[in-house]
């Protein structure tokens, strides 16, 4: 699979062109473009321009409704509750994480609950969001239902990946991850490579294990059967059970909260996706001295970077270093696009009637 790089500004400046195109408003389009290219900067390719045609056939299919707004059902000083009556998911989480800090700035907690939004992205975009105005972020997303329970080879579960943020330097911690071994994003990454994925991701239709992911996803669409297996594998010797409890956290708060639609049921109304979310902003100050606590966690940060290295490795990360860092280097270098997402972004704007606005593509051999 050949990849090749597209300078970030011209690829941003496409896709704002490209979803104004769709009938978003120019802030709106540029909201929903940040997020998107928030994971390609972050070095994530799954969830970055590779899922533009996700959002392309979502968008023309119905599911999300460009004119849509989300509107406040349930209201406390400490929380509140949006049906988000199928809009488009980065419009709706910026909107929920914004009223969660708000209302932590009044009372020191914020938690909002979100039903009838779609995909909205990676999370931890919206975790930093409170981090950068100085509070701790908490939030889930449940999906379409793609993990299989341990024992069984029924997806019930979405991926429900789970984001945390605290501000710290010299770069603010940040926990983002899926609560199935890899998010749907990465088997379609493979999908558009070679095909193969390693042993210990899925499985098939018959609940046994396999290396196809074209398989393992067209069952996921076929609702056949099989899917991804949680954080921990199969069965319970490497504690596959903790991931299977993880996502049930995720659906908890989201589905369960917001009073919408658990993993099982999304996508299976038309017109709508079900999707929902929840998102936490706490003032870490209602604690003690919040100067104090981040140089605590700095300080233990550090120690953890300092500490005696594994043979053969030099360095311990930080959750969040590693994407921290990829921005630098794809700002300077360019956005990596394989050839056949390329192509998609080629259907989206001959589409949207943007093509003259699309970045040329210059094949290199390998990933980038």
């Amino acid at each position: 699979m050949k990849y090749g790089r597209i300078d970030y500004e011209k690829l941003r400046g496409f896709c704002i062109r490209a979803l104004e195109g769709y009938g978003f408003e120019r802030e709106e389009s540029v909201q929903i473009a940040e997020v998107l290219l928030d994971a390609d900067l972050s070095g994530i390719e799954s969830h970055g321009v590779q899922r533009f045609i996700r959002y392309h056939r979502e968008i023309t299919e119905g599911l999300v409704h460009v004119k849509s707004s989300g509107e406040i059902v349930k209201e406390t000083p400490v929380s509140a509750t949006i049906e988000g009556n199928n809009g488009m998911g980065q419009l709706l989480g910026i909107r929920a994480m914004k009223l969660a800090v708000e209302k932590a700035r009044k009372t020191g907690v914020g938690m909002v609950a979100l039903r009838n939004s779609n995909h909205y992205g990676i999370a931890g975009y919206y975790t930093r969001m409170a981090a950068r105005e100085g509070f701790l972020g908490l939030c889930m997303t449940n999906t379409e239902a793609i993990l299989v329970p341990t024992f069984g080879r029924q997806p019930m579960l979405g991926t429900n990946p789970i984001a945390f943020s605290m501000p710290a330097s010299p770069v603010p911690f940040t926990f983002d991850a899926a609560t199935t071994v890899v998010p749907r994003g990465k088997l379609e990454v493979y999908a558009k490579r070679d095909g193969k994925i390693p042993e210990g991701w899925a499985l098939d239709e018959n609940g046994l294990p396999c290396t196809d992911a074209q398989r393992v996803l067209g069952n996921i669409i076929g609702k056949i059967g099989g899917g991804i297996l949680p954080l921990g594998g199969m069965g319970e010797r490497t504690s596959g059970y903790k991931g299977y409890g993880f996502a049930m956290l995720c659906e908890i708060c989201t589905a369960i909260l917001a009073e919408g639609t658990t993993s099982n049921y999304i996508y299976k109304t038309p017109g709508a996706s079900g999707i929902c979310q929840f998102f936490m902003a706490v003032d870490y100050g209602i604690f003690g001295e919040r100067e104090k606590m981040e140089k605590a966690l700095s300080a233990y940060l550090q120690e953890i970077r300092d500490s005696e290295k594994a043979e053969g490795h030099r360095r311990i990360y930080i959750h969040g270093e590693k994407e921290f860092e990829a921005r630098e280097r794809v700002l300077r270098e360019g956005v990596p696009v394989n050839e056949k997402t390329y192509r998609e972004l080629r259907e989206i704007a001959s589409y949207t009637g943007t093509e003259e606005f699309l970045p040329k593509f210059e094949a290199q051999p390998g990933k980038q």
